[in-house]
This record gives structure tokens, sequence and C-alpha cells, in this order.
């Protein structure tokens, strides 16, 4: 090649339809000097044996809205470009066979309609006119979504990349990637077979290679490859090129039209792994063989529905290996192991649905170093420890992979992979009827089960009140009336340490951090539109030392950002300490009496008023008692050495006996915050929210002549006031639950959605939060007025709203 370039802006590794679609996007940035390389030729990994059904909605609204994108885009890409794409928004039905299925759907139409989709209920004739060669026998309901479509995958990748070619890009097919070059944490060039392109950034969308070629520069990208199949049919009478989508999730099964024949898959419980010891050399447009006999278990419940195809003809059954990941969310963003170095890969099996929208959102991360919106639920930083063990990721991705059309129950917990992570006290909190979830790896205590009464310490899952409903009351009201111990152990802590600490951390939070030693700071740290990119706790231990506490699930986010955003021309280093220290949390109206039974330190207001950090003895154990609390009362954070875990609470157990202490776990937690507004990052805040919306301005140091991350944002905004303000709101009928994504309307116009739901065991309500939107700035006044009301599964009831804390709106419990 003599023209091979020597030399790119950006390089992308893989030509199916994430990497068409981030050149495309990238080059309509302006960034004409990008180069995509393709070892092969473009769609020959998975995307040209891609079933192309194209869905929208999520349980998130921006991953909704980039699905929505890619709908968008694909309406118009055929125009621009001169090539057939195949797409056709033709609709998507997603049957309900059953009455908690039926739950299901029409609580995913209220999300819908909270995020501005038009989904619509039909009835089970309703459903059969759209879609005549279904039997409705047992059918309870339906949903259509009228702009889901179908698409082509190889000929809208090529319009794609025509698109990227028409705007300046290079696509080089046939030039596989040797090694990927770096120098000083950051990516330097790409070396092909054909020669080295030196390069400022790379993008890794090569799909189930990218977990490979990623390691070889220590980057983690947590995906497996699965067998995926599919059947295709002659033409069957009465399928027409108009036909729907159909999801049939009780059945497991897909289907959409193929000229004049069916599509028909699906998702078996039991998933076949595939490629464990590692992809095949040259594999590259090549299928696997079919697996008839397991694909049975579908086929039974394939022709229940669709009676015709016991006489169609089978043109073939089509075996094809897919990336697939632990969460079932595809995965972006810039690695946090290696600077300039993004990943656009894992889609599922929903690749060409999120295609269009996830190459713009990858595309606009690399343009602006960050993305245009909150995508958390996809960031690459969501990983953790046990990701770096492909043997665990396969586990719990089979177990992902076979709950694709399962029921999608609230507070569902995955059972695979555990336990992993365990605190010290796993077996004896175990012992005493603890029903653990798993974050992050973690095993927490979610609830107790009363052992003695009979009480089995296990989810029943249901869309109504489920099992632990009063075992959870039993805790919640323990810790507002006497006293309650949390094991918060799997807590993501972190060091930072250096004579610029102060320096540094002042910087990125955006509370005065600047404090004596022995202050405890909740802060936000903030990105440069003001959005809230952590939600955390502060402690200065020492002039040159900062104790930094934030929730288990963004341990990788957090401190990723945290130590980019540590000036160059600052002297201070972070360190996760996260498995050094076990965390003990004591709350409730007798928690200074139970702590003081168990040391001689003082612990009365004037020794440890709230927002301090104090290192107090318990048992010959060094514990920093940080008088912190996230359930809204009296209490102590008690951080000590893990191998002391033990010993401290025999200690507290035994004091707090006289008190008629519970244990309690993280769903009384949970309860506990909704009741005293405490906010909670990757629901109600987030990098699409400011402090200021989201009711948290107290917590920004504006009136302080301090330069901070995100301080001319906050300053603009108090300047010219918000469109959206976060408010709380109740119900009075005990008959509603409330779990997240309800509408809320206000005077009958849709104005947001709950980002939080859940109940209050002292108000005795369910309770939700969300953001009241306007087109025109708003103030508290506005808020409070106006008749509100909560769509919840599709029906709308009478909510009240509230602008403070429902429990001790004057903080009178905790500083007491």
């Amino acid at each position: 090649m003599s023209d091979f370039p020597k030399t790119a802006k950006a390089v992308i590794i893989g030509g199916g339809i994430i990497g068409c679609s981030t050149a495309y996007h990238l080059a309509k940035l302006g960034w004409s000097d990008t180069v995509l390389l393709e070892r092969k030729k473009l769609t020959s990994g998975t995307t040209f044996h891609a079933a192309g059904l194209v869905g929208q909605l999520r349980s998130n609204a921006n991953i909704t809205q980039l699905l929505g994108y890619s709908v968008d885009l694909y309406n118009m890409l055929e125009a621009e470009t001169g090539l057939s794409t195949g797409w056709k928004m033709n609709g998507g039905l997603r049957l309900a066979c059953n009455d908690e299925r039926w739950t299901e759907v029409k609580r995913q139409a209220t999300t819908a309609h909270s995020f501005g989709l038009d989904m619509q209920l039909l009835t089970p004739k309703e459903a059969q006119d759209l879609w005549p060669l279904m039997d409705i026998g047992d059918v309870v309901g339906a949903a259509f979504l009228p702009t889901d479509g179908q698409a082509n995958p190889s000929d809208i990748t090529q319009a794609l990349a025509k698109g990227a070619r028409m705007a300046g890009a290079r696509i080089l097919e046939d030039t596989k990637v040797i090694s990927i070059e770096t120098e000083n944490g950051k990516v330097k060039a790409v070396e092909t077979e054909q020669g080295r392109i030196e390069c400022e950034v790379v993008i890794c969308c090569a799909g189930q290679w990218t977990r490979d070629l990623a390691a070889t520069v220590g980057v983690n990208v947590p995906l497996v490859s699965v067998e995926h199949q599919y059947m295709v049919t002659e033409q069957i009478d009465g399928v027409t090129a108009n036909l729907p989508t159909l999801r049939d999730p009780d059945r497991l099964t897909y289907y959409k039209e193929e000229v004049g024949g069916l599509v028909v898959g699906g998702y078996e419980p039991n998933p076949i792994p595939w490629a464990i010891d590692g992809i095949p050399k040259g594999f590259h447009y090549t299928l696997l063989d079919s697996k008839f006999d397991h694909f049975e278990q579908l086929m039974e419940l394939v022709l229940g529905r669709v009676p015709a195809l016991e006489t169609a003809g089978i043109k073939e059954l089509i075996n094809g290996p897919e990336s697939f990941t632990p969460d079932g969310n595809f995965i972006l963003g810039e690695a946090p192991e290696l600077k300039n170095f993004f990943v656009g890969a894992g889609f599922n099996a929903f690749g060409i649905a999120a295609g269009g929208g996830a190459g713009m959102a990858l595309a606009e991360w690399v343009h602006r170093g960050e993305p245009h919106m909150d995508l958390w639920p996809v960031d690459i930083r969501r990983f953790g420890r046990p990701h770096f063990d492909t043997d665990w990721v396969r586990t719990r991705t089979l177990e992902a992979y076979g709950k694709h059309y399962t029921m999608a129950w609230p507070h569902e917990e995955h059972s695979s992979g555990r336990p992993c992570r365990k605190s010290p006290l796993y077996e004896q909190l175990k012992a005493e009827g603890a029903c653990f979830g798993e974050k992050l790896g973690w095993e927490r205590p979610n609830w107790f089960a009363d052992l003695n009464s009979g009480e089995a310490a296990r989810d029943e899952y249901s869309f109504g009140r489920q099992n632990w409903f009063d075992a959870v009351g039993r805790e919640h009201r323990a810790t507002r009336e006497t006293a309650a111990l949390f094991d918060q152990t799997s807590f993501a802590k972190f060091s930072m340490k250096g004579p610029d600490a102060e320096a540094a951390l002042s910087w990125i939070a955006a509370n005065d951090v600047a404090k004596p030693v022995g202050s405890l700071i909740y802060t936000q740290m903030l990105n440069a539109h003001g959005g809230i990119e952590c939600d955390l706790t502060v402690a200065r231990v020492a002039e040159d030392e900062y104790y930094i506490v934030t929730g288990t699930g963004f341990a990788t986010h957090d401190f990723n950002w945290i130590e980019r955003n540590i000036p160059a021309d600052c002297n201070a280093q972070l360190f996760d300490i996260t498995s050094s220290n076990a965390v003990l949390s004591l709350m409730g109206p007798n928690a200074r009496k139970i702590l003081q039974k168990v040391t001689r330190d003082d612990v009365s207001n004037e020794a440890i008023g709230f927002g301090k950090i104090k290192t107090i003895g318990i048992g010959g154990c060094p514990v920093y008692a940080l008088r912190v609390t996230y359930v809204g009362e009296l209490g102590w954070e008690l951080h000590l050495p893990v191998e002391y875990a033990t010993t401290v609470y025999s200690l507290l157990r035994r004091a707090g006996e006289e008190f008629d202490m519970r244990l309690a776990g993280y769903r009384a937690i949970e309860s506990l915050r909704l009741e005293k507004g405490y906010r909670a990052w990757g629901s109600d805040i987030g990098p699409d929210h400011t402090p200021f919306e989201a009711g948290l301005g107290w917590a920004v140091k504006l009136a302080k002549n301090v330069d901070f991350l995100g301080r001319e944002a906050m300053l603009a905004q108090k300047a010219g006031g918000v469109k959206k303000m976060m408010a709380c709101f109740t119900v009075d009928d005990p008959e509603i639950i409330l779990l997240g994504r309800e509408t809320i309307y206000r005077d009958g116009e849709r104005v947001g959605w709950l980002s939080s739901g859940g109940y209050g065991y002292t108000i005795g309500k369910s309770i939700g939060y969300g953001y009241v939107r306007h087109s025109e700035t708003i103030d508290r006044s506005f808020v409070l007025q106006g008749e509100y009301e909560l769509e919840v599964a599709t029906q709308r009831v009478p909510a009240n709203i509230h602008m403070q804390p429902l429990y001790d709106p004057k903080m009178l419990k905790v500083k007491c």
C-alpha cells in the first residue's frame, strides 16, 4: 500500500456496525483524519449474521434515547448515502401471557411514556390483527411500539461506511492490527501488517475480539462469546412485508419478516459458551455448526405460537457467536487503565438496534473528552475486580443471557458466581438470617429473616409487596426507634496522600475540603458543565491525607474520575484501600449509648459532633468513627482494619442487646434514605444533574473565592436559574408500589419521571423522587403549584409533592 497512512488523529479497530457508525459520526464531527482498520472485510465478524431487530425501549432514559437516535439515523441514511439499508419502521409487538407479565408490560409502557416513546397497549385480538399468523389462546395482552423496526445488518453497515468516507474518513480492509503502542500510560500508535500508524486516539470496536486485544495493553473489557441461533424459513402464506417484529418473552422467542418468510430466534436458559480457549485464527464470515437438538427447546415453544411453522420450509438454522456481557448492557467509554483508548463492544445481540446511537455517543465521547450525556449503565467503569477473571465473567454472562426474556422482577439478584467478595462477617451474618444481595462481586446483607419464627432468608419476587416487606419494616423501625447495625464493608475506600492533597481535592470537590484535621465533608465532584460525576464523603485524617468513601458500585468510576483530575502540578497520590477496611454502621437514637459501652473514648456530641471523624479504640482496634448518616438518625460509620471486624462486631452486638438493637440491611437503608430525602448517585443524581437542580446547592462552595472544576457552570446556573428541579412525591393509596420511572404529570402535562421509588415505613406511604421539568426556568413556588399525578403501570394516581424531607427536616435527630 503506497498510500498507507503513517499518522491519524484517531484509529478505529473493527469494521462492524459499531466501528463504522463511530467512524461516520467522528468524521461528521470534523475528525476527517480518522482511519478505520478491518482485519478482513467489513461486517465479517458478527455483524453479518445479526438478526437485525431494532427495538428502542430500555429501563434507562438515555439508553432509550440512544436507540431512538438509531431509528432516526436509519430513517435518513439511505437518502444520504444512496445505499439501501433494508430499514423498515414496521413497528414492534411484545406479548404478555400471564398476569405478572402483563403487569411488567404495563410498567414498561409507563416507562416508555416517561421517556417520550409511543407504546400502545393492545388486546389479544388487536395484536393478532397486526400479526395474523399467531395463536392468541394464551395471550393476556400486548404492547406495540410503532417506531420499532428492522434492518439488514450488512447493508446498513455499508451505508454507514460510505457516509464515513463521504465525510473524509478512511476505511482499510484486509489490514490486521498486530499491536498497540503506548507511552507513559497513553496511546501512541497502532502497528498493522501493512505498517505503523501514529495516532492520538484508539477506538476498539472489535466485537468478540475486543477483550483479548485490549488485554495486550492492560485494559479489561468483560465480555465473552456465546452461541446464538435463529432459524430462517421459506416463504409462508400470510407473512407480509410490513409485518411488525414480534417478541414473545414468555416463550423466550422473537420473530421478524424476511423475504416473505420468518426469522425465528430466542434466548434459551442453557446457552452454549464459545471460544473458551480463544477465538480460532482466521475466523471471519464464518458460522458455527447448527445445533438442532439445542434449538429444539425453543422450537417447541415457537410452534405453539405460530402453527404455520409446522409445515413451513426451513432454509437454514444460523448459529453465530456474539459477544455478551455480565449485565446484558453494552460497553462504551475511555478505559480507566489507559488514556485515549476507547471501547465500543459487547452488544448482547442488539448491536444493530444500538449501532447508530452507540456510535454517535462514542464519537462524542472521543470528541469532547467526556460523554455528552450520562451513560452510566453502559460505561466501562461500571466494572471492577471480579471482572478481571474471564471464568467469573463467563459464569455471570451465561446467567444474564438466560434471563434475556425472563421476567425482569423488581429487586432481582443474580445467583451465579457467588459468593465472590465477602466481608469478614459473612458467615456470622448468614447464620443470623441475612439474605444477601450482590454488587460488584460483594455479598451485602439486603435484609434479615427471623429464623426463629420460620422465615426463610430468600427473596420471592413479584410486582406486589415482596416477601421481605415486613422484615425490612422491622429493621426500619428499629433504626428509627432504638438502634440498628449495618455491615457496609463493601464501601469503596480511597486514600489521597501528598503535600498537595488539599490543593488537589479543592480543585476536584465542589464543597470545601480545606477544613481542619478531623473534619468530614459531604461533597459532589462536578464536570465542567456542573453535572455530578461523584457523590461521596471526604474525611481529613492528616494535613497531607484524606480518607474518601463512596458507593460500592462506583469504585472504578470514582477512582478514575479523581485520579484523572488531579492537577499536573499537584504532588498528590490516590490509593484504593477498599479491601483494607471493614465498615460497621451503628445508627439510631441509642447508637451513642451502645458505642460508649464498647470504648473508653468520649463519643459525646461535644467530642464527636456531626460531620467529624475521630479515631477511637474498641477491643484493641483503632477505629475511624465517622459521625455521618445515610438513614437520617444519630449514628456512626465505624471503619476498621478487616482483621478486627469479628471482634468489634461481637462487642457491639453484646452492647446492643439491652437496647433491642437489630441487624439491618440495604433494603432498610433505601427505605430510610427515601424518607430523609438523601440522593442516590446513578438514579437521582448523575452527570446530567447539577447540585442546584438536585437540591444540593448548599454543598457547593461558591461563597468562597476558590476555583474548582465546574465552578463557572455553577455560577452561570445560579445567575440564570434551572429548568428542572428535584421533588419528592407520595401517594395516599397503600396499594400503589413505586419503583422508579413512573411518569410525573403536572396539571395533566407530562413533566418528568421518578428516578427512584420505595416505601417509607415511618410515614406509611410509597415515596418517589424525580425531576419536574419545564421549558423555562423554574423555582420552588412553580414546582409546588399545580395538581400532580403519577402514571403507575399506565394508571394515573393522585400524588402529593414535597420539597422538604419527609422525616426530620430540621436534622434534629441527626445532630443530637
